[in-house]
């Protein structure tokens, strides 16, 4: 019996937390404000005061982090947020970048 025990204690101390990667929506010329409300709100699920304070940092700095996910969230989102820009003609820059 003190044998499985261990060896169900070593399984447990296996498991790795994924890391974490932040979402950069950086900031341009050309891509208008309220876009960038709107991805924020549809695709990050921030609520619209949320999102228009995030935009303002965007927009004062040279990118601002919209979420951070595991990787192929990250990935996801930053990927349907450039789509969404191209669709509508702005070249709006997402990444996902991993986290120190």
């Amino acid at each position: 019996m003190a044998v499985k025990e261990k060896q169900r204690e070593q399984t447990q101390n296996r498991i790795k937390i994924p890391r974490q990667y932040q979402v950069w929506i950086y900031n341009d010329d050309f891509t208008p404000m309220d876009f960038v409300v709107e991805v924020l709100v549809r695709i990050f699920d921030k609520e619209k005061a949320a999102a228009v304070s995030l935009m303002l940092d965007i927009h004062k700095g040279n990118y601002a982090v919209a979420g951070v996910y595991p990787k192929d969230i990250a990935c996801t989102k930053a990927a349907e947020a450039v789509s969404m820009a191209r669709e509508e003609g702005y070249p709006l820059k997402v990444e996902a970048v991993c986290q120190p």
